[in-house]
């Protein structure tokens, strides 16, 4: 009595079929989102061009072992070979159930060695017991040994007419080369949404079980486009839901936060409601929310609300229906401020698993999106600079520089000039007819006539400053010219596509051969903060043009100032980079007998110089015969009466909100 109840309940148990093995497909025909692999194979069995090797790669779950299942049924129906087995002879069903003699299905990952390989090897060469063809099915081919792909080479280029090799692998990246060469390879997709929810739509019928459409599409969402996890799913989901499947079920049995939640928490985050924000947070974790999913379901929401506003509405895209999110949030945030809490959502989802406190992680997440309607991208503060041109264009920086030039200047010209810069008195251009009287020459001793009424010493600098030089205005006395400071050095070393300055060219290419092992050099160990000028009561001359001034080198050649620094600094750029580099930025050389002397614009290229004194003094001392110093000090800069002027208003907050001091 105890046995046969037993075995009843034991039948009763074992008759339960899991969904995704009752819903495998059995027909080329049932294969969901692999249309293209279904018409080719049927194509190829109608046509007769059997391969003898096939490679089927793709995602988990979307139908690959399947596939080579209904192959081998349909090459080995006993009504066929038909692309449509029968599914009733004697063939196709023990393929069905796994337990025909000439359809072998192998596990790549414990069958993996040569000597499994090598056993196939010998099994190939029996013809088949009652089927047409032997087919071997090796799924998760990828994890086969180096060895056992090496042995499987021949065989699958050259094997029996009556034998197939059927691969399939989820890694394609792993399968040798030599293996791909010799199959027929056919990728499968992962399945559309849509249709995952019209099987699970199916499934439930069969089940005679009620689904609401927003619990299917979750559970379709959340299979990533592999039909087995769908089934999966979807039977957990059945076990908890009854006769009736709801998605508030699926959110309070699994711990999801649910669209609605999501709406509220982010609501009151658009709102810098931050209090609440903290308290609605530890009310979702203490209903058992995991802070994963919670960070999981935050960042489908925000994905969903960037989708909305760049004009996407698919609901399977979004996850829900887009009137469903809120409105609130949409016009709160824009597309750049939802990408950047995006990006805070992935991120943190990364950095848990190594954080001290998760918890603590997303209470500080959240706190920061209080404040993502306050955040500017770097692009946007840089059109916000862009659109103050104007006001930063009012204090120019420099003065422009003065041509010498005797080129007349065409009236149009200036007075456009003189109207558009912003800053100036802010009059517009002066009437042609007004303007004609102005006669502007790039010559020193030329005189104009101001018809335009305004003092001089109401208009702004640049204006002192241009070709108006020496000008004499009808409203005022004579004013003496503002003069030109002379041209700043360019920072650029190779400004002039050279490595001598434009002001210092040599006027003759020869120069004498640097001696390295000069032993003279005695003091060249001496502080490179002394000034040797110190040490001589001589008069130093301060040459502006160094060009034609002579010196006498040690072999007694007679070279110019300007020969001399460039000798020394095409010698050293050969051996000391750095060394030849810092000459390169230095201003006019002085020169006695004792040594050089000579400045800079800034603190970097003066330390290089002091570190490259002895490499410097060095050369020197070799061209001059005996011990010679080199000595730079920094070069006073003279502020321009621009920057010393008050900025606008606008540009002092700009510069107190890029110092952290606003």
């Amino acid at each position: 009595m105890f046995e046969f109840f037993w075995l009843s309940s034991y039948n009763y148990y074992m008759s339960y079929e899991v969904t995704a093995t009752r819903r495998r497909p059995q027909r080329f025909e049932d294969l969901i989102g692999q249309e293209f692999v279904a018409e080719t194979l049927k194509n190829s069995i109608k046509s007769g061009k059997i391969a003898h090797a096939y490679l089927f790669t793709g995602p988990r779950g979307c139908g690959k072992t399947s596939s080579a299942r209904i192959l081998a049924k349909a090459l080995n129906c006993e009504h066929g070979p038909s692309e449509t087995p029968c599914g009733q002879c004697s063939n196709c069903q023990e393929i069905t159930k796994g337990t025909s003699l000439d359809v072998i299905e192998i596990d790549g990952a414990s069958n993996n060695n040569v000597d499994n390989i090598r056993q196939i090897k010998e099994e190939v060469m029996f013809p088949p017991t009652n089927c047409r063809y032997k087919i071997y099915i090796i799924d998760e081919v990828h994890m086969l040994s180096t060895s056992a792909f090496n042995a499987l080479l021949k065989t699958i280029e050259e094997p029996p007419e009556h034998v197939i090799f059927i691969f399939a692998t989820t890694e394609l990246q792993k399968v040798p080369a030599t293996i791909k060469s010799r199959c027929q390879q056919f990728n499968f997709r992962l399945v559309p949404i849509e249709k995952v929810k019209n099987c699970l739509a199916e499934a439930a019928a069969e089940l005679n079980i009620t689904a609401d459409d927003e619990a299917l599409f979750w559970i379709a969402r959340e299979s990533t486009g592999s039909m087995r996890d769908a089934y999966t799913l979807f039977d957990q989901v059945v076990a908890f839901s009854g006769d009736h499947i709801t998605y508030e079920k699926i959110r309070d049995k699994l711990g999801l936060v649910g669209i609605d939640r999501l709406n509220t928490i982010f609501e009151l985050a658009a709102s810098k409601q931050t209090e609440q924000v903290i308290e609605k947070l530890d009310e979702f974790l203490q209903n058992g929310i995991s802070i994963e999913q919670l960070i999981s379901n935050c960042a489908d929401y925000i994905r969903s609300l960037l989708l909305l506003k760049n004009g996407i509405s698919r609901e399977s895209l979004l996850g829900n229906a887009p009137e469903r999110y809120s409105k609130q949030v949409l016009a709160a945030w824009n597309s750049v401020q939802l990408e950047r809490g995006l990006s805070l959502f992935l991120n943190l989802y990364r950095d848990i698993r190594y954080s001290l406190s998760p918890r603590y992680e997303l209470d500080l997440l959240f706190s920061r999106m209080c404040w993502l309607c306050d955040y500017v991208s770097p692009a946007e503060v840089k059109k916000a600079i862009d659109a103050a041109q104007s006001l930063l264009a009012g204090a120019p920086a420099s003065a422009p520089q003065q041509t010498q030039t005797t080129t007349q200047k065409s009236v149009e010209n200036f007075t456009t000039a003189s109207s558009s810069i912003p800053g100036g008195n802010g009059n517009p251009a002066a009437p042609e007819s007004q303007a004609s009287n102005v006669n502007i020459t790039g010559a020193s001793n030329t005189s104009a006539t101001n018809t335009i009424g305004t003092p001089v010493d109401q208009l702004p600098d640049y204006m002192k400053f241009s070709a108006l030089q020496g000008a004499s205005f009808d409203t005022m006395e004579q004013v003496p010219p503002v003069q030109a400071e002379p041209p700043v050095e360019n920072d650029n070393p190779f400004s002039d596509g050279g490595a001598e300055p434009p002001e210092q060219t040599a006027a003759s290419n020869n120069t004498p051969v640097f001696s390295s092992n000069f032993s003279q050099a005695t003091d060249l160990n001496q502080d490179p903060t002394v000034n040797p000028f110190e040490q001589t009561d001589e008069n130093i001359e301060n040459i502006p043009d160094q060009s034609g001034d002579m010196i006498t080198t040690a072999q007694g050649q007679s070279m110019s100032i300007s020969e001399l620094r460039r000798l020394v600094t095409n010698q050293l750029s050969l051996s000391e980079g750095f060394a030849a580099s810092g000459l390169k930025k230095t201003g006019f050389w002085k020169i006695n007998e004792n040594g050089v002397r000579t400045s800079v614009k800034t603190d970097y290229d003066l330390d290089i110089i002091r570190k490259k004194n002895k490499i410097i003094s060095e050369c020197l001392s070799s061209i001059y015969g005996k011990p010679m110093s080199f000595f730079a000090e920094l070069q006073e800069v003279k502020q321009n009466a621009a920057e010393n002027a008050p900025k606008p208003l606008q540009v002092e907050i700009l510069c107190k909100a890029f110092s952290g001091h606003l």
